[in-house]
């Protein structure tokens, strides 16, 4: 049973409305959902949200270490709260899915992503869950990096809230990591 929901992104205005920031985006929608409200969490180096989802204690985390040092914030929540891995789901952006699109995985490397690269490092595992929340790829030729750091357009920030809404309904399964439920 997931315990632990972690969306990555980056703080700040400049990044609210990013690509880059669909694990934020995606905790937020979740936060709104359940009632709940973000908390400064400095011991956490972030933000924090509990709330009952479908009779489950969750909480909810926005580490504010920027993307590349996440590992800091959530392996700290987990070592304090004494979460194994397999309690936790990482809600992340992923190039390599289309947009509208959302996978959930369990285990495996980081693909590049270095939230989750730094994450893996922390904790010493690989063993939790992903919701991989796609974003596609730039147009060949297009440097990435611009790409998942720029502002989403009007349809695709409407995309993803449709998205966000079809995995909400299917609270149940991703909480308890029902990978057949939600990637179908």
């Amino acid at each position: 049973m997931i315990k632990l929901i972690a969306g990555l992104g980056n703080p700040g205005q400049q990044y609210e409305k990013t690509r880059h920031n669909a694990g934020f985006l995606f905790v937020d929608y979740l936060a709104d959902f359940a009632g709940a409200r973000w908390m400064s969490a400095n011991q956490f180096h972030g933000e924090l949200a509990e709330c009952n989802i479908a009779g489950n204690r969750l909480m909810l985390l926005k580490p504010m270490t920027f993307m590349n040092k996440s590992g800091a914030s959530v392996g700290g929540l987990l070592r304090y709260y004494k979460l194994n891995p397999d309690d936790l789901l990482v809600a992340h952006d992923e190039l390599e899915l289309a947009g509208g699109i959302v996978k959930l995985k369990r285990d495996g490397g980081h693909a590049g992503h270095n939230g989750l690269r730094d994450i893996i490092a922390n904790i010493g595992s690989r063993d939790f869950y992903r919701l991989r929340i796609g974003i596609d790829r730039p147009t060949t030729g297009s440097n990435i990096a611009d790409y998942v750091l720029s502002k989403m357009s009007l349809d695709e920030r409407s995309a993803l809230d449709k998205l966000f809404d079809a995995t909400t309904r299917k609270i149940d399964a991703l909480l308890n990591g029902d990978l057949n439920a939600i990637n179908n």
